[in-house]
């Protein structure tokens, strides 16, 4: 029986993902900050054996990582596919934030990532086997999304996952990486980044199930990207070929909404949302 470590599966993309690994017969590591709603979401998942195992772990900070790490160096229980789903969004545009906050977006977004697949990969390549899937966002392209520091790190996670992945020591050993880049997506993450979502027509919005279920099947077929849907691979491909001026007047720009009082946004705390 595979084993297969999702970060963020206690809701959204990350709880679809780990009902459509069960579903395939994989034994899961749910990790999350969430330790109520991790061994809820275990014990709904169908087993074909070994029960699934519950880690409990912050990955903004270091003792989170390590724990996670550990893990995943554990070679008497080797993780075969590792997904690195957790993510979140700051809460305002860029200079509404403290740096600490922006500094826990990159921590999640980008130095997780990396330390996990550091973790993971030797494993994997000395057993000539194994995955690694990193769930990005469209805004991975940009401009789309202007005034946070989101899409940069998840244009840092497609470039990571395209680096390494196509990598001769990685292909040569059978090891897939694949970055999925979903856009708009009916999860808990917008509300909680405080995001309003109400002039975003019906035909935007996908769902976590085919999110899930497109990712895993363009890492099994060795694709390094994954866009699902149409409308989202033709928009994918405006955003990485048309000139940047066609593209801005179109971008989605929260700062023009907050007003430029430089004495407010020196004042305002707020911490950033998980998805």
């Amino acid at each position: 029986m595979s084993t297969a470590l999702v970060t963020g599966a206690s809701a959204g993309i990350g709880r679809a993902l780990a009902h459509a690994l069960a579903d395939r017969g994989y034994r899961l590591v749910l990790v999350s900050r969430d330790a109520g709603r991790l061994e809820a979401l275990a014990a709904a998942l169908p087993s074909s054996g070994l029960p699934h195992q519950v880690l409990a772990a912050d990955l903004t900070t270091m003792d989170g990582c390590r724990r996670v790490e550990r893990r995943l160096q554990d070679d008497a229980h080797p993780v075969e596919l590792l997904v690195n789903n957790a993510g979140i969004a700051p809460p305002q545009p860029f200079p509404r934030n403290p740096v600490e906050t922006e500094e826990t977006v990159l921590d999640l977004n980008v130095r997780a990532v990396l330390r996990l697949t550091h973790a993971a990969l030797p494993g994997m390549l000395a057993r000539h086997s194994g995955g690694v899937l990193n769930v990005a966002s469209v805004a991975a392209l940009g401009p789309g999304w202007l005034a946070s520091t989101y899409p940069p790190s998840k244009s840092w996670l497609l470039a990571f996952t395209e680096s390494v992945g196509r990598s001769r020591q990685v292909r040569r050993a059978g090891v897939r990486m694949t970055a999925v880049l979903p856009g708009y997506t009916r999860t808990e993450f917008h509300s909680r980044a405080r995001i309003s979502t109400g002039n975003f027509p019906a035909w935007m919005w996908l769902s976590p199930s085919r999110v899930a279920e497109t990712a895993l099947r363009d890492l099994e077929r060795g694709r390094t990207v994954s866009i699902p849907g149409t409308r989202y691979r033709l928009l994918c491909w405006a955003l990485k070929h048309l000139p940047r001026p066609a593209v801005l007047p179109w971008c989605w720009d929260p700062s023009d909404a907050t007003g430029s009082d430089d004495r407010a946004l020196a004042d305002e705390r707020h911490s950033p949302t998980e998805r």
